[in-house]
């Protein structure tokens, strides 16, 4: 028995931008400590877990240290590989995830995420955030898994150098920090870091941006959106919110394929 494997670049059109994901199709759902072991070898911020089911996919994310609640680019990874390689037909894949249904819908060479909004609310910095970061702050929002953090200018977000182990220490899954952007062809930009969960940064987060697209549809008062995440690699999400969803808009591009030779342990 052979375990397909794939390694995609999400949220970009073109390899080695973008977030990494490995994508890991499965017979049947292996047992956590496996794919948590297998998430550790493949060592990127997210491998996707898929079983086929009659009118689904079961999927779940792990990043190499922690099983994640939500994950937005190794989904878009997971519908780019499914279509790619015949495993899915029709222009919607529905996923059963410990998030709920999520959809993924294909419009020509690009891929929606309907994906549940996940609003932060204004909160008190806990200690040690704003130092661990390096930076002053214009407004601290809460979420069910992040802070949020809004700082003045978009070279303030550029220029941090946070410091991982104080970050580690805070009790959420991340923090993201956003500003306005320089740049007439986007919106908003952001960060995103997550070391708790053994991510230092990650390159582009899906998942925040169901925080970040109800954030800047209050400040804004619009609710499309072209946003850039302004890491190291970078990359671009489209934002559309409706109601209580998000819509997640990107490419994805297949870097490299292969299968899991070594798998029973």
């Amino acid at each position: 028995m052979t375990i397909p494997l794939f390694h995609v670049d999400a949220f970009t059109e073109r390899p080695f931008a973008g977030n990494p994901a490995a994508v890991c199709i499965l017979p049947f759902m292996r047992e956590d400590g496996w794919l948590q072991a297998v998430a550790r070898e493949m060592n990127l911020s997210e491998t996707a877990f898929l079983v086929k089911q009659s009118d689904h996919f079961d999927l779940r994310w792990f990043t190499p240290k922690v099983e994640v609640a939500l994950c937005g680019h190794a989904t878009l990874a997971s519908a780019h590989i499914l279509w790619q390689q015949g495993q899915a037909t029709g222009d919607e894949i529905r996923f059963s995830t410990r998030s709920g249904i999520l959809k993924a819908i294909r419009h020509g060479n690009g891929i929606d995420l309907d994906f549940p909004l996940k609003p932060e609310e204004k909160a008190e910095a806990p200690p040690g955030l704003l130092p661990a970061l390096g930076i002053s702050a214009k407004y601290v929002g809460k979420n069910q898994f992040d802070y949020l953090v809004e700082v003045e200018l978009e070279d303030v977000l550029r220029n941090m150098a946070p410091d991982f182990k104080k970050l580690a220490t805070l009790p959420v899954r991340g923090t993201i920090v956003t500003s306005t952007s320089a740049d007439s062809r986007f919106d908003f930009v952001s960060r995103f870091f997550a070391p708790a969960a053994g991510v230092d940064e990650d390159p582009v987060t899906g998942s925040a941006h169901c925080c970040l697209g109800d954030f800047w549809r209050k400040r804004l008062n619009k609710t499309e959106f072209v946003a850039f995440q302004a890491s190291a690699r970078g990359g671009v999400v489209k934002v559309r919110v409706t109601k209580d969803r998000a819509f997640l808009g990107g490419n994805a591009v297949t870097v490299a394929k292969g299968e899991l030779l070594n798998h029973r342990a």
